[in-house]
């Protein structure tokens, strides 16, 4: 391994299908107001507020509420969402429900004490906090995003179709605990639980593709692919399968807890290309990365050759014997693609809304890394997505 870091990840986590009787444990830790975070109201549907609203009153907490937090976050929601914290006065920001919505918790966390504008401040110019944090933690009910071990949050700018990620480097962003019980997203739609999956795989992959040297966040990263893929194929015949769906869970965590970035570089262009496509069109996150992976893998495969080579082997075991590297490589890719349309992944932009005439405001839209094996240049951009349509 190459470099120097340091590596502290300090969220606890709570798993299981009894995890959330924890929160008893948690909440005392934290001052009477609470703010309560989720989404589109499916945890009133499904029992699960019910559930946490009686815990929280059972701990003798204030609550206020954010409902209705959609799944690309938008900059007009966090204020508001700043808003209600700072009338609250809150002590605990808590997240019941995706990804989307552990973000946008930590994104308000981050804002309620601070004078600036967020959006000039964390996602123009990527400035850390320098004001008080309020302490969010996690009830996940959709998986994909490792939002609840981490110090990310992805906002939308709906007027200038930007859509931008800040991972923080302020350690007490990261959710204080998270409770993740399998049991919670037995009952995601099959499109949303699809999307997740690919979701957690190119949070692998935009770590694994890049880098030369032998490091063993590398050999972390092969085990964590192969074991969504094995679980995705049983999930995706029988979502209602614990165990894979368990798998899954756990899986999504460690493959953006920072684990295995550690000691190398990392690209994350096809979240680049995938958050401009979801500023343009609102489209879900996980489908937006599967619409421009292969394009893009295919773009930078013969500047990452060797590595593209050994994910064929290691990850989809393809046998190299009488054959170049392009061809193993390529077989990799096939086999890879193979594996998205099975799970019936969304697998061009067109089907997201996009057509010819959005390319350059998408390409306007997508900031471009250099952590990968080619910085790609604006045409590049452009053909790659002419590539997804």
């Amino acid at each position: 391994m190459l470099g120097n870091f340091a590596y502290c990840n300090p969220t606890k986590l709570y798993f299981g299908d009894e995890a959330l009787q924890y929160l008893n444990e948690e909440l005392p830790k934290y001052g009477k107001n609470v703010v309560l975070v989720y989404g589109g109201g499916s945890i009133k549907k499904n029992g699960i507020y019910d559930e946490v609203a009686e815990i929280l009153k059972t701990n003798g907490k204030n609550v206020t509420e954010i409902a209705g937090v959609m799944p690309n976050p938008t900059l007009e929601k966090l204020y508001e969402g700043i808003e209600i914290a700072r009338k609250h006065e809150a002590d605990l920001i808590l997240a019941v429900g995706g990804g989307s919505v552990c973000d946008y918790a930590k994104a308000v966390s981050v804002s309620v004490h601070c004078d600036e504008d967020p959006w000039e401040k964390y996602y123009l110019k990527f400035e850390e906090p320098a004001c008080e944090i309020v302490p969010v933690g996690c009830v996940l009910t959709m998986v994909g995003t490792g939002s609840e071990m981490n110090a990310g949050a992805v906002i939308t700018n709906q007027e200038t179709k930007l859509k931008i990620g800040h991972v923080f480097a302020d350690e007490n962003i990261m959710p204080r605990f998270s409770i993740l019980n399998p049991k919670y997203i037995l009952t995601l739609p099959h499109y949303q639980m699809i999307a997740g999956i690919y979701d957690i795989f190119n949070h692998i992959c935009e770590q694994y593709f890049s880098g030369e040297d032998d490091n063993t966040s590398d050999y972390i990263s092969e085990g964590l692919m192969r074991s969504v893929i094995h679980s995705s194929r049983i999930a995706n015949k029988d979502p209602q399968d614990y165990e894979a769906r368990s798998n899954l869970m756990w899986t999504a965590t460690w493959a953006l807890n920072t684990l295995v970035a550690k000691g190398k570089p990392t690209d994350w262009m096809v979240h680049m290309l995938g958050q401009a496509v979801g500023a343009h069109t609102d489209a879900t996150h996980g489908m937006t990365l599967s619409a421009v992976s292969l394009p893009y893998y295919r773009y930078i495969m013969p500047y990452g050759l060797t590595k593209f080579v050994r994910f064929a082997k290691n990850v989809w075991d393809i046998d190299a014997t009488g054959k170049t590297d392009e061809q193993v490589a390529e077989e990799g890719l096939a086999a890879m693609e193979s594996w998205m349309n099975e799970l019936g992944l969304v697998m061009n932009i067109t089907e997201l809304g996009a057509d010819e005439e959005m390319l350059e405001g998408l390409a306007e839209s997508t900031l471009i890394l250099d952590g990968g094996y080619k910085v790609p240049g604006r045409d590049d951009i452009v053909t790659i997505f002419r590539n997804s349509l």
